[in-house]
């Protein structure tokens, strides 16, 4: 007797993928807080000689940037700490879908001004706003919505079809 070649059914294995949100969720969470705690020395002491170096109007606009990493990264924290209350069985699931423990968009940094900053203040402002995109992903996968880009999803993809 011969089987007909199908495919193995694909299943999910909920355990990990929710060890694996877990995971996730903890690096970001500590990503944020050495992020947050990076940018405040750069921007409060740190990066003080190189803003009084900029040009009056530049040093505005670095100053502005410095509150943009800031609402960038507070948005992420809030946002990790509403998952991490979920994982604890603190909040129920369906509450963190609510609008306002969602994550806050992040705000705006024009290329042209980044490309002027210190290179420092660009290394900060870029880390947040990558961070900030990636959180952005788990955030719409909340929804059941997958983004295509995501490289973790890709990867896990990719090894569940290997084998």
């Amino acid at each position: 007797m011969t089987v007909p070649d199908t495919p193995a059914p694909q299943t999910t294995d909920v355990a990990y993928d929710a060890r694996l949100h877990h995971r996730m969720i903890d690096t970001h969470y500590v990503e944020a807080m050495l992020l947050a705690d990076e940018a405040r020395a750069y921007f409060d002491e740190e990066g003080r000689a190189e803003r009084e170096a900029l040009d009056p109007l530049i040093r505005v606009s670095f100053s502005c940037e410095s509150l943009k990493v800031t609402t960038r990264l507070m948005h992420v924290i809030a946002w990790l700490l509403t998952q991490r209350a979920v994982q604890a069985g603190e909040m129920p699931a369906r509450d963190a879908l609510d609008p306002s423990r969602r994550l806050g968009d992040s705000p705006v940094t024009d290329a042209a001004l980044l490309a002027i900053l210190p290179p420092r203040a660009q290394a900060l402002i870029g880390a947040s706003m990558d961070l900030h995109q990636r959180v952005g992903r788990m955030d719409v996968a909340l929804d059941g919505g997958e983004p295509a880009d995501s490289p973790v999803r890709s990867m896990h993809q990719r090894l569940a079809s290997a084998f």
